[in-house]
């Protein structure tokens, strides 16, 4: 058997920025192990899987270890390949998902996606969250909970500048942690980081931003924003909130046309 497969930079302005995502369109559903086969062999943040049921397609993301609820990066890359590859050419594509009815539009030569938010509430910084980091106690200014820990350090240089230990924030009890801090040059700036997915550090996480914007527009009485992940890879994403909805925006560059062979 032969399934095509794409691979797509997402949240990216040209090949090797932003975050690398598997496509892989599909006639009808694989069994949950092999499609976490194919997640794992491709070893990148997602794999998307996407099926036609009705008008609407179904899609389903997988990690190299486990499938995750909502990612951000490999639905923009698969309305990418939707539009750019497949000959989709309706307005809007409507992604069923673990997370509800994902809807996503073409705007010129961006990819405009419309997601539930994800608030988040402050808490306590859990103990050892600054060692887990490589921080200083006075770079962490507040902490939030939601599907991640959220982070808030004293300034733009201290995300760029933290060095996390994977082992210790992989006891951290939560799906991932994320750091943040407002910008000069953005409205402000992140990093993610997944240990317990199999995702040491994520290039750019579409899935964060559900948080740090009602996080940030609660903070700067704000609804829109440009931000940017730090991570090495880097990728910036334009957001704003609507009410529980988020809209994130990203450009895609395709890197690769496959076959896998099963």
């Amino acid at each position: 058997m032969k399934l095509q497969q794409y691979q797509v930079d997402a949240f990216a302005n040209r090949v090797f920025e932003g975050n690398p995502a598997a496509v892989c369109p599909l006639k009808e559903w694989l069994s949950d192990d092999l499609m976490q086969e194919i997640a794992a062999e491709n070893n990148l943040a997602e794999t998307a899987f996407i099926v036609k049921e009705g008008e609407n397609f179904r899609i389903r993301w997988f990690t190299p270890k486990t499938e995750v609820d909502l990612c951000g990066h490999a639905t923009l890359a698969s309305a990418f390949i939707m539009f750019k590859e497949l000959g989709f050419d309706r307005d809007s594509i409507t992604f069923d998902s673990r997370s509800g009815p994902l809807i996503v539009r073409q705007n010129s030569d961006f990819i405009e996606m419309d997601f539930p938010n994800e608030p988040v509430s402050p808490c306590d910084p859990p103990i050892g969250v600054h060692k887990a980091l490589g921080l200083n106690d006075i770079d962490v200014r507040e902490c939030y909970i939601g599907g991640d820990l959220i982070v808030q350090l004293a300034s733009e240089q201290a995300v760029y500048e933290a060095k996390p230990n994977v082992s210790l924030l992989s006891q951290i009890d939560a799906r991932g942690v994320i750091i943040t801090a407002e910008s000069s040059e953005y409205d402000f700036v992140n990093r993610c980081f997944y240990p317990n997915l199999g995702i040491n550090e994520d290039p750019v996480t579409g899935s964060a931003f559900t948080q740090l914007v009602p996080m940030w527009a609660q903070q700067l009485q704000r609804s829109e924003f440009h931000a940017k992940q730090v991570s090495q890879r880097g990728g910036e994403v334009s957001c704003e909130l609507n009410g529980a909805r988020v809209t994130l925006r990203g450009r895609a560059s395709l890197f690769m046309r496959a076959e896998i062979m099963l």
